[in-house]
């Protein structure tokens, strides 16, 4: 089987795709020391959401450490950066919602992001999610979070070494692409 390391992973996929669980067990199956970046924010009342984030802390074993960062996941990489450190960001899309929450300059802080992406040794994982393939939204708002969560993939796609797409729990490998160049 053809096998392909690279320091920086996207890994995008839809809602229940299975792309977390992907994340993961690409981690694990490192040598690597783990750190899990949790950009989501507990909010009190919401019962589900803290049972979906108790499931992420039960399925992740004693390897991990984790930190939990809404805002400046660039100041995590930087203070995390080792060539023996592994850090799965999950996720981006949780991250930008953080970052409009708060009325937050997007571009400082993808740019921010990427740099410091750029700059680090330690191993990057980033999970997010694709919003693009469903319907319109009916939300001016809506609508423009989905632009975003678009440019933002598209960043980090273009940033990253490798892009998984995970589709029914299966990963479809999307860069590098080792197709041929299309042509007319």
């Amino acid at each position: 089987m053809k096998t392909h390391s690279a320091r920086t992973t996207l890994v995008v996929g839809g809602a229940r795709s299975g792309k977390s669980a992907f994340a993961q067990t690409l981690c694990e199956d490192s040598p690597f020391n783990l750190i899990y970046v949790a950009t989501s924010p507990v909010f009190s009342g919401d019962k589900e959401m803290a049972a979906r984030i108790q499931k992420h802390k039960d399925d992740r074993g004693p390897r991990w450490q984790a930190i939990e960062e809404e805002i400046a996941i660039d100041r995590v990489v930087k203070e995390h950066d080792n060539a023996e450190t592994v850090l799965l960001i999950d996720c981006a899309t949780l991250w930008l919602n953080n970052l409009i929450y708060h009325d937050l300059p997007l571009q400082d802080h993808v740019g921010g992001f990427l740099d410091a992406m750029a700059e680090t040794h330690a191993h990057i994982v980033i999970v997010s999610n694709e919003v693009g393939q469903g319907i319109v939204p009916s939300s001016p708002q809506v609508r423009q979070f989905r632009d975003h969560q678009g440019r933002l993939n598209q960043q980090l796609a273009k940033a990253c070494e490798r892009v998984v797409e995970v589709r029914c729990g299966l990963p479809l490998l999307l860069k590098p692409n080792d197709q041929p160049k299309l042509v007319l």
